[in-house]
């Protein structure tokens, strides 16, 4: 990695605003915002289409064959692509959630991922999120940054996103999912979930979105 090139890894649990935060932050810094959850989304997202059973590692490893994945960058938005099709929103349906955190605990689909999310940063002064990136991705990022709030506080705030693109689902199944997901992110054996040892956590329970971007970019740049 370029010494000129600043990495900003940020992890934490689902629901935890990491998006919508990083995005925010790497905009007001002029970084470019990688959302490597997005890249598991699509992956999980094909092998539902395909008919697949998400929790079967081997057949999940078998729909890499052919596959293409790639994050591209329009008017400082990030589009993700799956074969060349733009499925920005079909991946942020609940299936596609749950997908995801079945795929992420797949070894070969974390290292088909790999490659792809070291070869933007190593090019780009970004943030990138996930569940593993200070920890296995980016081990050598300038700043790692572990995001978190209360299970109850996520589920709310996912659940009201979903309510706002019409989804009928209640508050109780956004938060059962949401606690299934930390313990099978948590609990893998692959890359499980949990702060870098040099992390700063910042808990944005009961703090406003603009309070919590604020100080992303506060840490970002006492550390810069």
């Amino acid at each position: 990695m370029s010494s000129n090139v600043i990495n900003v890894a940020i992890d934490g649990p689902a629901g935890a605003g990491k998006s919508t935060v990083s995005r925010a932050a790497a905009k007001e810094l002029g970084f470019i915002y990688v959302d490597t959850g997005a890249l598991y989304r699509a992956v999980g997202v094909n092998a539902l289409r395909k008919g697949i059973d998400t929790k079967d590692k081997p057949a999940v490893a078998e729909t890499l064959s052919g596959i293409s994945v790639d994050l591209v960058f329009e008017n400082g938005e990030q589009k993700v692509l799956l074969n060349g099709e733009d499925v920005s929103v079909e991946i942020r349906t609940p299936p596609a959630s749950m997908a995801a955190s079945d795929v992420s605990a797949v070894p070969e689909v974390r290292a088909f991922l790999f490659d792809l999310q070291r070869d933007i940063a190593k090019r780009n002064n970004c943030i990138m999120d996930g569940r593993d990136i200070g920890t296995v991705v980016l081990p050598d990022a300038k700043v790692k940054i572990f995001l978190t709030a209360d299970p109850e506080e996520r589920a709310m705030r996912r659940f009201k996103e979903l309510q706002e693109k019409g989804s009928t689902v209640t508050y109780k199944e956004v938060l059962d999912d949401l606690l299934v997901r930390d313990y099978n992110d948590s609990h893998r054996e692959i890359a499980p979930l949990k702060p870098a040892e040099d992390s700063v956590v910042i808990n944005t329970t009961g703090i406003t979105f603009e309070e919590s971007v604020n100080k992303i970019i506060e840490t970002v740049k006492e550390k810069m």
